[in-house]
């Protein structure tokens, strides 16, 4: 089942049934090549290189395929008709399961039509920020973050207009509600929480334009890191964050500041649930602020989510201290270091100390349907995260004991297994030095990686 759904993209190509053709003279079997070659320049992208969403009277969405394999299909066998018609162009690609097909991940990837499990990664943006929707297209993802500018500058130069306009028209045309399931991530340089006026300025400033960013790209959520005490008493800190959100919420008109729970090391607030609930507590309008759950994070925090039973919990003691209603997306990692680490080391689906199954937990929570699901594992291939959200997505109405379920659970597991031996001897070493020599508390991180915000990605991810 688990191959059959990877290999969705052949299966898509393989189903599509082209729409009734009318007779028409060659003139326009040529007219249609050279819209073909065009492209489409304002996202920067082929046409054969996206996928985009359309309604049909029905409201049946379905996804549309165009590869460059496809295309070329297309064209050839349009001109042994000699006749085609402008609706062959966009022909709409039914995504059904894939049968006897290759186990392979194509790029690009069919998006799946009709999920309420919105999953996708952190994409680039190099280029302008229009095309984070193509690379999002391209690994059939559904939901997407991406930064705004460069995370590491204090300031960057303005948003060209045209990109922006770019990015609001290839949202709408290509199915994405960017108050949804669109999730920014601001800068790695953000404290709110620092106590030095002027540094603290910096980083409200630097908050400021991300949020003032969002809202010209019409996007309504802006996840954020709640920064470190860096010495200050937690309250205090804690204090400072929520003034800052009041005072940006002020300043903009309606997009969701997103608090990112930690992984709890030294000082960096946000591992404990408490610290984003009291943050909540103290912001005037409510209505402005949200949490994004990371499940590296939660497990380096201490909080397992492996069974059934300690998932519910989890999200119990979330409900019972935040509330559901705060939480508005999800970044979903595996870990390279075992629970209650305090280390931020993400790792693909299934290799790590969480493994398969907190995963199918999640995509079949139903209280979590509609929710940007935000991949930020590895990648060095693009194929890596076009296999990791059709896993995902094959999760869903699967049970714990389908012998499928836990053959895949245990492929990931073997070919992880190396990995989870080193860093588990890495942790023990690391936790005895602990012990013989406790760190001092309450001094700014020199660590190479660190940063105002107190954190530290120890060359590994930041997000």
């Amino acid at each position: 089942m688990f191959a059959k759904m990877a290999r969705t993209t052949r299966a898509a190509a393989a189903a599509a049934k082209k729409k009734k053709q009318k007779e028409e003279s060659s003139s326009q079997v040529s007219g249609l090549d050279e819209k073909e070659e065009s492209g489409d320049e304002e996202l920067g992208v082929s046409v054969h290189n996206t996928q985009t969403f359309a309604a049909a009277a029905s409201q049946v969405t379905t996804a549309i395929v165009e590869s460059a394999s496809s295309a070329k299909t297309v064209s050839t066998s349009s001109k042994k008709r000699g006749a085609v018609t402008e609706e062959e162009e966009e022909t709409v690609r039914v995504i059904k399961k894939a049968r006897g097909e290759k186990d392979e991940i194509m790029i690009p990837a069919a998006r799946t039509a009709g999920v309420k499990m919105m999953v996708g990664a952190h994409v680039s943006m190099a280029g302008g920020v229009q095309h984070a929707i193509a690379n999002s297209l391209n690994i059939g993802g559904n939901a997407f973050a991406l930064f705004l500018k460069s995370q590491r500058k204090w300031t960057s130069p303005d948003m060209k207009e045209a990109d922006a306009k770019a990015f609001r028209a290839g949202c709408e045309e290509n199915g994405f509600d960017p108050r949804k399931h669109i999730l920014p991530h601001g800068s790695y340089l953000i404290n709110l929480a620092n106590g030095d006026a002027e540094k603290a300025k910096k980083a409200y400033d630097c908050f400021l334009d991300d949020l003032k960013r969002c809202e010209r790209l019409g996007i309504g959520l802006y996840n954020f890191h709640p920064g470190s005490t860096l010495g200050l008493s937690r309250s205090e800190s804690l204090t400072r964050v929520a003034k800052a959100l009041d005072k940006a919420h002020s300043e903009t008109k309606y997009c969701i500041t997103v608090l990112e729970n930690m992984a709890g090391a030294g000082n960096v607030i946000g591992g404990k649930f408490e610290d984003l609930r009291d943050i909540i507590a103290k912001v005037k309008d409510k209505d402005r602020v949200g949490v994004c759950l990371d499940t590296c994070h939660l497990f380096a925090a201490g909080h397992d989510i492996r069974t059934q039973e300690s998932y519910d919990k989890v999200m119990s003691n979330f409900d019972r201290i935040i509330g559901r209603k705060y939480l508005v997306a999800l970044h979903i990692n595996d870990s390279k270091a075992p629970l209650a680490s305090k280390r931020d080391l993400h790792q693909n689906i299934g290799l790590g100390f969480l493994g398969l199954e907190p995963f199918r937990l999640i995509m079949n929570d139903e209280r979590l349907e509609g929710l940007p699901l935000i991949l930020e594992t590895p990648m060095e291939e693009e194929k890596t995260w076009a296999e990791e959200v059709k896993l995902l997505e094959s999760l869903i109405g699967v049970e714990g004991d389908d012998p499928e379920f836990l053959a895949k659970a245990k492929e990931l597991a073997d070919r992880g297994a190396g990995e989870r031996r080193t860093a588990g001897i890495a942790a023990q070493k690391k936790a005895f030095k602990a012990v013989a020599k406790p760190k001092k508390r309450g001094k700014k991180s020199t660590k190479k990686g660190g940063n105002e915000s107190g954190e530290s990605d120890d060359g590994e991810h930041s997000c």
